[in-house]
Parts: structure tokens; C-alpha cells; sequence
């Protein structure tokens, strides 16, 4: 890639929860600059900010009503030019969250697209040509009926409030149906394209795409779709070349070929990534994640998939493996602070770049409140951070009952100054591990990998990193059990080490129970 990525160690923040200066319950983008001080500390060099633009908040702003306006609440286009510049007077970078599939009925483009009389959002939306048809299409998981002069329905791709954007069919069924290269899809496709110069015309450095495998419709093989991120690519190649785009796609094979530069491990569909640190998405079976102690977890199946699509993107693989985010359980539901530790010394030595939810680096709960904004279940993981031991944890001065989401309650809830304080804290293994990354090509973004060691329902997990002449074992076991596997690798130095030290010696790596190692290897 030869890019700031080849580095990149994010830090997701949802703005509605990160920081708050004007006391208003709500975070803020003033607030985002206040505390970059303390993300870089932390050792992350890049940003992905959640939705921060102008939206009715059904859906936390994934419900866009103006693509190029920020969100009053939190702060003006001027405000966050002014993130953008001191990100990169600290050498950091920001990526905004591009929501390219559904917008709001609010939207502009949406109330023209409903008016009777033909004009140029008429084809902007995927609307039949008959408002008591159904819609049959993939990807479109229900239809608003009755809500216009214009005769038919829309479909919308996720709540009812987000009408799909027409960006074409692959296969056509249906005479009211546009061809990818139909004259509405491709003006789709450029007003896109206008709202991504738009943000980085003012400095933006790139995207993470929402969804970014949906766009065109009755699309079963893709190609379409990658066929039209492919012209987004060219034409970002053309005018804005270091522009950065990864995908919330979860299908690397694809997402390389279409031109993004990584792709996100997503907590759904094939990627077994709940496994690691969580319940299977939608499982109501008892939890036992791989980096719990008790060690009945597997990561087989994540290992699987995992080698798969290194084959399939000839090594690259390029996927992001974060800790968490806003759209599913935090961590801390299932692993204590000391299991995390374990964690996050996987996710800081795999390949992609890592990110680091906001508040998993000290270990934030997953709170039982009520739902806000459309987060459901997702809505516990949202909650404002825990900055100290002041009022609402030093993340607002308003009142505790004008916060966004109510704070943790507990007496120990964990806040960044008590962590910061204890130096055997979560915080600073996060900090400690960032730190090795950085200072180790072999565990870099695009260093290569080779599983040494996965079993199913076994332990431990263990896995080389190169680059060049670097080579660095990884063994990871976080069972409360020993572990002794055969293991022909000749350790010339230990790097790291969590728990009480495994031994690489004579053929044979000894693990203690719950620890992990590093190793410098021949």
C-alpha cells in the first residue's frame, strides 16, 4: 500500500458519547479535540468518527438528512475541518463514516423523489411503479407504502425510515427496475461521489464505508457492486489519490478486488469473529469465548475463515480486527479486564489495522438501558466514556438525566484516570502493546502470517509474523490451564509477556496458565 495505513492503529468514537464541552448531555466535535492528547498517549495514530452529520437520529445518524452539513449538536463543517487539522499536526489521520445505501425520509433527495412530477431525484430512491405491489428484492427487508403523490412503494434497506438508494439492478426482474448503468444509478453514483470531495476537498482523509456490499440490488455474485467501487476508486485515483476507503464488507476477496484498502472482520456472516471474545451473533447458547479462562472456547473456525481469505487475496488478507463497536456487545459483558489483556494482545498482533472501540481500552461494561436513537441491544455499548471520578465521570457537566445513554452506575466503574494511575491497569497493556506494535515490523499491518498452532477445542493459539528477516512467534494461551505443545521454533529473545513467562525451548513451548508470549525466532 505505501500509505499511513501501513501504521494505522484506529480508535473508534462515537461521537454522541465521547466528550461533551458544551454541557448539553450529548458529545461533541470541540469535545473529539479536547482529548487528542489522550488518544495519542494511548498510542492510536488514526480516527474513525461514527455518523456526525445532519440526521432525525432514528438510527444514530445512519439516517442522513444532509451528507455535507454536520450535526448541530455537534458543533459546524468548521469545527470538524478543525479535528482534521490537528490530527494532522499530531501525524494522525480521520477516517468519516460514509453512509452510501439509505439516507433519511428527511432527506432533500427523498421529498423530491416522492413528488408525482418527474425530476432529478425521480430514479434516486428503488421505487416500483405501483403502490399496492410487493417488492421482492434481495437486500430490501421491507417497503413504505402510502406516503407520497407518486404512485408506488419504496424500499428501504434497514429500519423503515431508510429508503435505499437506487444505485441499479444486476439482474433485472422488474420493468421499473434500473440497469446499473442506467442514467438514475450513475447520477446515484456521482452525487456520491460529490459528497466524498466535498469532505475531502476540507481534509478528510478517507472513509470507512457502511455497508458497503449492498449497493446494487439483485446483485448475487457481487460483481456489479465491486464493478461500481471500482469507478469510485478510479475516480478518487484521479482526483484525490491518497484517499483512503475500508470496507464494512466482510468479504476481503472481494473488497481488494473492488479497490478498498481493507476490510472490516464483520461480527456477522462467515467470519467466526464472535468466537473470540463474545457469543455467537444471535445465539442464545451459553457463551464461552476463546479468550475466557475457562478455556472452553475454539477458534478453529475463525482461524479457518481466517486462512481462507489470506488465499483467496493472494496473502494479503487485509482485515481489520477491532475490539469492538457500536453495533454489537462490548467485551467487558464476556471477558474480565484481565482476560481483555489477553485480547487485545491478539488483536495488536494480527495483520490489518487494529481498532480500538472507545473505552475498551479501559475496560468499559455493556449497560442494561433502555434503547436510544434505534441502538436496541446495541445501545449498553454506547455509553459515554468514563473520564474520571468527577460528575457523569467527567464526560459532561449537564445534568445526569440529560445524558445521551445513562453512565455505568457501579461503584468501580472503570474511568481513564484510575487506569492511567495503576501501571498494571488494562489501559497500559493496550498502551504497551500499541507501543511493540509500532516498534516491530513483523507485527505490522501488512507483515505476513502462518498458523503454527490451532486445534479445535484446544489451546494454545499460536501463530508466526515476518517481515523480512524479523520473525515473531506469537503464543497465546488463555486458559487457566497449562499447555505443552511440540513447537520446533529456536527463540533468540522474548518481546512481550503477559502472566507468568512460557518457556520455547528444546522443541517444546510451556505455557502457564493464562499467559502470553512473543518471540523473537530464527
Amino acid at each position: 500500500m505505501g500509505t499511513w495505513l501501513d501504521n494505522g492503529v484506529f480508535y473508534e468514537i462515537y461521537p454522541q458519547s465521547f466528550n461533551d464541552t458544551n454541557n448539553d448531555g450529548i458529545g461533541d466535535i470541540p469535545g473529539i479535540i479536547e482529548k487528542l492528547d489522550y488518544i495519542q498517549e494511548l498510542g492510536c495514530n488514526a480516527l474513525w468518527l461514527n455518523p456526525c452529520f445532519v440526521s432525525p437520529f432514528g438510527d444514530a445518524g445512519y439516517d442522513v438528512a444532509d451528507y455535507c452539513q454536520v450535526a448541530p449538536r455537534y458543533g459546524t463543517n468548521d469545527d470538524l475541518v478543525r479535528l482534521f487539522d490537528a490530527c494532522h499536526e499530531r501525524g494522525m489521520h480521520v477516517l468519516l463514516d460514509l453512509v452510501p445505501g439509505h439516507t433519511s425520509i428527511e432527506h432533500p433527495w427523498f421529498k423530491e423523489s416522492c413528488k408525482a412530477a418527474p425530476n432529478e431525484c425521480t430514479g434516486r430512491y428503488v421505487w416500483n411503479d405501483n403502490v399496492w405491489a410487493p417488492m421482492e428484492v434481495k437486500g430490501i427487508s421491507g417497503v413504505l407504502r402510502g406516503i407520497s403523490e407518486r404512485n408506488g412503494a419504496v424500499g428501504v434497506n434497514f429500519f423503515s425510515f431508510q429508503p435505499a438508494l437506487n444505485y441499479g439492478f444486476a439482474e433485472i426482474t422488474e420493468p421499473w427496475q434500473s440497469a446499473v448503468d442506467s442514467p438514475e444509478a450513475l447520477a446515484t453514483r456521482q452525487a456520491m461521489k460529490d459528497v466524498m470531495a466535498f469532505w475531502l476537498e476540507r481534509g478528510v482523509d478517507g472513509f470507512r464505508v457502511d455497508m458497503a456490499g449492498s449497493l446494487v440490488k439483485n446483485d448475487p455474485g457481487q460483481e456489479a457492486t465491486i464493478a461500481l467501487w471500482q469507478d469510485m476508486r478510479a475516480f478518487l485515483d484521479e482526483k484525490y489519490p491518497e484517499a483512503v476507503l475500508i470496507s464494512e464488507w466482510g468479504e476481503p476477496d472481494k473488497t481488494i478486488r473492488a479497490g478498498f484498502h481493507m476490510d472490516f472482520l464483520l461480527q456477522f456472516g462467515t467470519s467466526h469473529y464472535m468466537d473470540l471474545f463474545r457469543r455467537p451473533e444471535h445465539s442464545t447458547a451459553e457463551p464461552h469465548p476463546f479468550f475466557s479462562r475457562e478455556g472452553k472456547g475454539d477458534a478453529s473456525e475463525f482461524v479457518a475463515t481466517y486462512k481462507r481469505n489470506l488465499e483467496l487475496t493472494n496473502g494479503r488478507g487485509l482485515m481489520c480486527i477491532p475490539s469492538g463497536n457500536h453495533d454489537m456487545e462490548r467485551m467487558r459483558r464476556y471477558l474480565d479486564p484481565d482476560e481483555m489483556k489477553m485480547a487485545f494482545a491478539f488483536i495488536m498482533s494480527m495483520p490489518g489495522c487494529p481498532f480500538v472501540y472507545y473505552g475498551d481500552e479501559i475496560g468499559m461494561r455493556h449497560l442494561d438501558v433502555t434503547s436510544v436513537e434505534g441502538g436496541y441491544m446495541r445501545t449498553g455499548a454506547r455509553s459515554p466514556m468514563q473520564w474520571d471520578d468527577s460528575a457523569n465521570h467527567g464526560f459532561s457537566g449537564a445534568a445526569a438525566d440529560d445524558l445521551y445513554i445513562p453512565e455505568d452506575p457501579a461503584a468501580d466503574a472503570p474511568t481513564v484516570a484510575a487506569e492511567m494511575a495503576d501501571e498494571h491497569s488494562l489501559w497500559h497493556e493496550v498502551q504497551k502493546l500499541i507501543a511493540l506494535r509500532q516498534a516491530t515490523p513483523a507485527l505490522g499491518v501488512t507483515a505476513g502470517i502462518e498458523f503454527v498452532y490451532c486445534e479445535k477445542d484446544a489451546y494454545p493459539l499460536v501463530y508466526l509474523r515476518t517481515a523480512g528477516d524479523e520473525r515473531v512467534l506469537v503464543a497465546l494461551n488463555p486458559a487457566g490451564r497449562p499447555v505443552e505443545i511440540p513447537c520446533a521454533f529456536e527463540a533468540k529473545s522474548v518481546l512481550y509477556t503477559l502472566g507468568d513467562a512460557p518457556e520455547l525451548a528444546g522443541g517444546t513451548l510451556r505455557m502457564p496458565p493464562a499467559s502470553a508470549a512473543f518471540f523473537a525466532v530464527k
